[in-house]
């Protein structure tokens, strides 16, 4: 039985992975300072345990990690969310020593192959497009972006130096029922469901690729379980774009919502206009991508959905 330490285990995406991965027989073990992970997210199964611990604290990390011999870790663990890390630029960059912590005591565990997620932003504003791991410049100043993209550099480092493999999974904004509503589908989704506005900074112009989170979990496990991409970089998410107001049309007519539209003033920073990833490298990990329309239904179809953002289900368009 493969044994996986997944770090920012009760996140969305964190928990996610460990459901794929207990599903397929593996034994999981979460961590969480629970800044903004949620309890509830974590899967119930008899080879899943949660330890609650601050990655960035080496002491609290080390105590998991040297206790047991993990097979693969998962970094998951970070301040995330554009609005989030612009007003918390210290916490931000803070995270750099949960990446060395993590790798110094990946490479003194004999973990077979470390995974960390970085993320779409590094890229910046596209002077490439579709934007392409090998080929595209990164280029953001945001101090989240230039984190990942530390953590990125960190990961070849130690495999330079300590012969530590990994992989780099650079995310796309992956979206499903567990995310929380900081994030613009899930904040759409959650404003059309009470029939309140739908925001928009700027004009909606601005285009984004949104990836289900079962693809996502579908395509990282099947990069473990088949050795793809090791010492390597891969995007992760859809090469269907759509723009941010259409977005919000969209979820407004499949919620049959009487939502209106509410314009708000541009973001001063990190609203990039486009993005889009290269997915010839993803298009090996997986075949057949959820529809943006099936997505949204089967999170306005999910309990969980409701439970974590405190909606009365009873109360909203799609009562029990």
């Amino acid at each position: 039985m493969k044994k996986v330490l997944i770090t920012g285990g009760a996140g969305f995406l964190g928990s996610s992975l460990a459901q794929g991965m207990l599903d397929r027989g593996m034994s999981v073990a979460l961590v969480d300072n629970l800044s903004t992970g949620d309890l509830r997210k974590i899967p119930q199964h008899e080879h899943a345990r949660f330890i609650k611990c601050d990655v960035n604290k080496y002491n609290d990390i080390a105590s998991v990690i040297t206790s047991q011999k993990f097979d693969y870790v998962f970094h998951y663990a970070a301040v995330v969310g554009v609005k989030r890390t612009l007003e918390r630029p210290v916490s931000v960059l803070e995270d750099i020593h949960g990446i060395e912590n993590m790798l110094n005591l990946c490479k003194n565990t004999g973990v077979k192959r470390f995974f960390f997620t970085s993320s779409s932003e590094v890229y910046g504003e596209p002077v490439e497009f579709p934007q392409n791991e090998e080929t595209t410049p990164l280029n953001s100043r945001l101090p989240y972006a230039i984190v990942k993209n530390v953590g990125e550099a960190f990961c070849r480092s130690y495999y330079q130096e300590y012969g530590l493999p990994y992989t780099v999974l650079r995310f796309f904004n992956t979206y499903g029922p567990k995310q929380s509503v900081d994030f613009v589908m899930s904040k759409f989704i959650k404003a059309a469901l009470a029939n309140r506005p739908l925001t928009i900074y700027g004009d909606g112009s601005q285009t984004r690729t949104f990836c289900f989170v079962k693809n996502n979990v579908e395509a990282i496990i099947k990069c473990l379980e088949e050795g793809i991409y090791v010492n390597d970089v891969v995007n992760v998410g859809s090469d269907q774009s759509i723009s941010i107001l259409q977005l919000a049309q969209k979820i407004i007519e499949i919620a049959q919502s009487k939502s209106i539209i509410e314009f708000l003033p541009p973001l001063k920073e990190g609203d990039m206009t486009r993005r889009k990833p290269d997915i010839t490298k993803m298009s090996r990990l997986i075949k057949n991508f959820t529809s943006l329309e099936e997505g949204v239904r089967q999170i306005i179809e999910s309990d969980i959905f409701y439970q974590l953002n405190n909606i009365d289900k009873a109360k909203t368009l799609f009562p029990v």
